[in-house]
């Protein structure tokens, strides 16, 4: 049932955009919860989950900021579509090689640790992958790639995060280091959710409608996960 949801979350976020197109103000909503959910979900139990009290809590540490150097590098090749805000230039026809190695990496990477993880981090990841998913394929129409092109690419990036699952589950390296991949991954879910959720809003002002959407996200991944 792992990969299934994993791949529904893609498809549902495509399928939103295809069929109904939803406003920009909604998605910005939708990407609100899910990066309140994700950073919730990394605090309260990704994180007491890696740091155990041991000795190894200043290499757990040390890993979670590996993993916030990681993912800022690898924003720089995607464009910053894990956190919801690729930038056109134009209409572009060149098949956007970087953005899709980069991506494929960190939805495969963010894939390792959820089978020896609490099921929380499912859950996170679907939550996350919807609205990203909507992003990507709105970047996608709007390039005016083709429908084949398209379809790849979602595919491709759909099928990422089960084969980290698949990987981690086949190769006894990723269970017996599970903890170590978990903390570089905090840092990569620290690293986005904290991006999508503090960024400035035009003039800076006070949105309301965001502030909701993070606590619900707070609130539900408290009392259900």
């Amino acid at each position: 049932m792992t990969y299934i949801f994993l791949l529904l979350a893609v498809l549902l976020g495509a399928s939103l955009v295809i069929f109904i197109q939803l406003p920009k103000k909604v998605v910005r909503l939708l990407l609100a919860f899910s990066g309140s959910y994700l950073l919730s979900i990394t605090i309260l139990h990704l994180m007491p989950e890696v740091f155990t009290g041991d000795q190894e809590s200043k290499k757990m540490g040390l890993l979670i900021l590996i993993g916030i150097v990681m993912q800022s590098v690898l924003e720089s090749f995607s464009k910053g579509a894990e956190h919801g805000h690729i930038h056109l230039h134009g209409h572009e026809h060149k098949f956007p090689v970087l953005l899709f190695i980069s991506l494929c990496i960190h939805a495969f990477s963010e894939g390792l640790p959820i089978e020896h993880t609490n099921e929380s981090l499912l859950w996170g990841i679907v939550v996350h992958k919807i609205p990203i998913a909507i992003v990507l394929t709105t970047y996608l129409i709007h390039a005016n790639f083709s429908k084949k092109t398209i379809a790849f690419f979602l595919l491709v990036f759909g099928l990422m995060s089960p084969l980290g699952v698949l990987v981690a589950d086949k190769i006894d390296f990723f269970s017996i280091y599970n903890r170590e991949i978990t903390a570089i991954i905090i840092g990569v879910f620290l690293h986005i959710s904290t991006i999508i959720l503090f960024e400035g809003s035009e003039n800076h002002s006070f949105n309301f409608k965001k502030f909701i959407a993070i606590i619900l996200g707070i609130v539900l991944t408290f009392v259900t996960v």
